[in-house]
């Protein structure tokens, strides 16, 4: 707290550092909540024959928000992997990732550090079907890359390490990066595989499709079943939750020191104040009753005892106010009994 009783800077910048973090800590929290709200009252529709009776008893035959499981089926074609013998897959992502160490000139370490420098996707139309056979009915997917949760399933990795001379080793510890290899990456969706879809449910023309909702709801396509996903979102929520009410406790306690350090500062200065001007009454009142010899004396005495004559230059406010035995019986830190400045310098002062 500075002397003039306001907040000093760093408490500002500390107060409106936590205030912001928790508020995007809140926003994003009530994000999470509204995700997790949306997707407990999504409506779920079992993939069989009443599926297209359900959707045309609907309005504008559309379910807006449902949630419906099968197994992948391609339409046509299927996506042959590039590494593995015999697996098909109706969405295939390649990716290569760099990794290498980054020398950190803050921590003097080195980090690790990761960059995709090529990733390709590739799909082909597919539907979800029943996992029971016999029955004729079919979903169609549409815009699956939209998904925010598409379960791929890693098919193939390998790490190929990055290759060095002597002379590279000297140039990559003077430049401050160490690479370390390429990794390469196959993902699919499997043919077969088993996927819940969350989205929207149309009927069209006496086909089924489920794309992204139109309310701005999100678009799952993932291969964990629907409780599962529900109940990692409820999570996430909760770590959100937990997030934002520790850092809001924080502000509260910050805005709280803050606040009572400044109350506190305030109740010294009135004391003070106070103090003050019952010393120059009192002054005034010794005055007017002493001789005229004696009103030189009292002016040239000590404020703290009124016995000893003033004898201390207090820097850096500048005041004579003391005798040398009073301002050793200061407390510490010492501080000029008129101003409350600190007491950085004494300088002895000798009366002629």
């Amino acid at each position: 707290m500075e002397g003039g009783g306001r907040p000093s800077l760093g408490q500002f910048i500390l107060l409106g550092t936590s205030s912001v973090v928790t508020a995007v800590l809140y926003s994003v929290y009530r994000q999470k909540a509204q995700v997790a709200q949306e997707l407990k009252g999504a409506k779920k529709i079992h993939l069989g024959e009443d599926l297209k009776n359900i959707l045309s008893e609907a309005p504008g035959k559309c379910v807006p928000y449902a949630v419906i499981e099968g197994a992948v089926r391609s339409v046509k074609e299927t996506l042959n992997s590039q590494f593995v013998e015999n697996c098909k897959g109706v969405i295939q992502r390649l990716t290569l990732q760099e990794h290498k160490m980054v020398w950190n000139r803050t921590t003097h370490l080195w980090n690790d550090c990761s960059k995709i420098i090529h990733q390709r996707t590739n799909t082909v139309p597919f539907d979800l079907v029943p996992h029971e056979d016999g029955v004729d009915v079919a979903v169609r997917v549409l815009k699956p890359l939209d998904s925010v949760d598409l379960g791929l399933e890693t098919v193939y990795e390998k790490f190929h390490p990055s290759v060095q001379s002597f002379t590279d080793v000297i140039g990559h510890y003077i430049s401050g990066e160490r690479p370390k290899g390429i990794q390469e990456t196959e993902e699919m969706l499997k043919v077969g595989a088993t996927l819940t879809g969350v989205g929207e449910l149309v009927l069209d023309n006496n086909s089924v499709r489920l794309q992204p909702p139109k309310q701005g709801m999100q678009y799952y396509l993932s291969s964990q079943d629907f409780d599962s996903l529900l109940q990692r979102q409820e999570s996430s929520v909760r770590l959100w939750k937990i997030l934002a009410l520790v850092f809001g406790f924080a502000t509260c306690a910050t805005l709280f020191f803050i606040l009572r350090r400044q109350y506190l500062q305030r109740q010294e200065r009135l004391r003070l104040e106070q103090m003050q001007e019952e010393f120059r009454e009192h002054e005034a009142q010794l005055l007017s009753q002493a001789s005229p010899e004696d009103r030189e004396s009292l002016k040239s005495a000590c404020v703290v005892c009124l016995s000893n004559f003033k004898s201390c230059v207090f820097l850096e406010c500048g005041h004579v106010c003391a005798c040398r035995e009073c301002y050793r019986a200061l407390p510490e830190p010492k501080r000029c009994p008129i101003c409350r400045r600190e007491i950085t310098r004494v300088i002895p002062l000798y009366n002629s």
